[in-house]
């Protein structure tokens, strides 16, 4: 087996054996990227020559026998909206196109301790509002199941990265379902810990009372390390929350009798493709066969999170995206007549169609006669939403859904109807309304080759209890092997 092939826990093992040396990883994800790259696009930004040379540094500090950190010399790949201290952070955007922090995200300081090696920063919809990561102002990335199809966004770099082998890990951001989307369509594990877990200090803001940072990786038991890695307070964030984070490893045993799942009607009607319904029910038989407790349950809240979710997203976002006017930095037009026409011309030329209409969804909502008819009512259903998780939550243990209504879609197929993409949403945002942690995994294939997802969830800061089940399931199913054909 390629170094590139092996899990992140397996190359873990062997850096701490000295089987290998984190240049040797290094080395060989570069190549895999100079390799496919061209064909998937993942990458905005390769750092390959500051890659090596922290490599060659790591492997330095092994040989003097010094500490290093949790996961030393272990390669990683970051979604282009986390703040990267010198190193490009553009969130695929003409607007912040020549924008080099001179700040490192809290997430990416916890990857320079834990002497991790960033190999580069990855494509999404542009400040991460899509579902196909078609929104990019800079290449549309490829799913690496089917060349001709998405990969599903807007973390869809972070996705399409692992599951081409170009990284081991990577981090996304989910918002509406960006890092469990594409984790569906690219066959991986992906997940969007409880909000308020991860830090958010660095991270470009589209929707601040939605956005989460969360790994995808190739298994759960990488996710797992990931997790104890980025979780924790964080005095930066107002919405860290101050909790203790447990070794989320401890919790893979692997044993589930007894454990109480739900299965929420709302999320197999209309609209499921069949053979993503299907795939999720044999996901629940086979966790019922391995001792736990399977019973179906309303939810029937969540049929208001959609338009509940785009509603409140799009008037923090209008907020958010204020600040990039061409004054301070980031794109600045050319030709303009006084402030007011700096101000138009920046905005009309530095953001995308998709950018611009959020923007004009959410400063309607907020405008003056339309608050309380919209974006306040929007916040009520999310309290009703959120209130009707943590009653279920009070009899089952996790929640089991598709994460997606179809498989991937061909490039160019939705783009000109916003409401379709839209849709494909529809399993993943009620979680982000809730607040609550969601996972993705790998359940299979349809009839054309391509990954099926299943989303578990659960409910506040009880992630272990979401990767005990994941890593049971993943243990326990037979999917074959197989692999892109790239």
């Amino acid at each position: 087996m390629q170094i590139v092939e092996k899990n992140a826990h397996e190359l873990i093992e062997l850096l701490n054996k000295k089987e290998l040396s984190s240049q040797e990883i290094t080395e060989a994800y570069l190549n895999r990227i100079q390799e496919v790259d061209s064909k998937v696009e993942a990458f905005i930004t390769v750092c390959d020559k500051q890659a090596i040379d922290k490599a060659k540094q790591i492997d330095e500090k092994r040989a003097k026998g010094e500490s290093v950190g949790m996961l030393a010399g272990l390669p990683i790949a970051l979604k282009d909206n986390i703040c990267t201290e010198g190193i490009l952070t553009s969130c695929a955007s003409k607007m912040l196109g020549n924008f080099v922090p001179p700040y490192d995200a809290t997430v990416t300081k916890k990857i320079k301790k834990a002497d991790m090696v960033i190999l580069g920063k990855l494509n999404m919809d542009e400040f991460a509002m899509g579902s196909s990561t078609e929104n990019s102002a800079y290449k549309k990335t490829k799913n690496p199941w089917a060349l001709d199809r998405v990969p599903g966004g807007s973390s869809g770099g972070s996705a399409a990265s692992v599951a081409a082998f170009e990284t081991p890990i990577s981090l996304g951001s989910d918002t509406g379902g960006s890092i469990r989307q594409p984790a569906h369509y690219c066959g991986i594990v992906g997940m969007k810990p409880t909000y308020g877990s991860v830090s958010r200090y660095g991270l470009v803001a589209f929707a601040s009372s939605l956005d989460q940072i969360g790994p995808l990786t190739k298994d759960v038991k990488d996710m797992a390390l990931t997790l104890n890695l980025i979780c924790g307070h964080d005095r930066m964030d107002s919405t860290s929350a101050k909790i203790e984070h447990p070794d989320f490893t401890k919790n893979l045993t692997g044993d589930i009798k007894g454990m109480k799942i739900a299965l929420p009607k709302e999320f197999f009607g209309d609209g499921i493709n069949s053979e993503v319904k299907e795939s999720t029910l044999k996901v629940a038989r086979l966790l019922e066969s391995m001792g736990a407790i399977v019973e179906e349950i309303s939810l029937d809240m969540t049929k208001y999170a959609l338009p509940a979710y785009y509603m409140i997203s799009s008037a923090e976002a209008s907020s958010n995206l204020a600040r990039f006017d061409g004054v301070k930095y980031g794109f600045r037009a050319d030709k303009y007549e006084g402030l007011l026409d700096l101000y138009k011309q920046t905005r009309d030329e530095g953001f995308g169609d998709e950018v611009k209409r959020r923007i004009l969804l959410g400063t309607y909502a907020l405008s003056s006669g339309y608050y309380d008819a919209y974006y306040k009512k929007a916040q009520q259903t999310r309290t009703l939403i959120k209130n009707q998780f943590d009653d279920a939550f009070k009899k089952y243990d996790v929640i089991l859904t598709p994460t997606g209504p179809n498989t991937a879609f061909k490039i160019g197929e939705k783009i000109s109807n916003p409401v379709e993409m839209y849709m494909e949403d529809i399993c993943t945002v009620p979680i982000n309304i809730a607040g609550i942690p969601a996972l993705s995994i790998n359940s299979g294939f349809d009839n054309n080759g391509l990954p099926i997802g299943v989303q578990f969830v659960g409910k506040a800061f009880d992630e272990s209890t979401l990767l005990k089940v994941a890593f049971a399931y993943e243990n326990s199913r037979d999917l074959g092997l197989k692999k892109p054909n790239l």
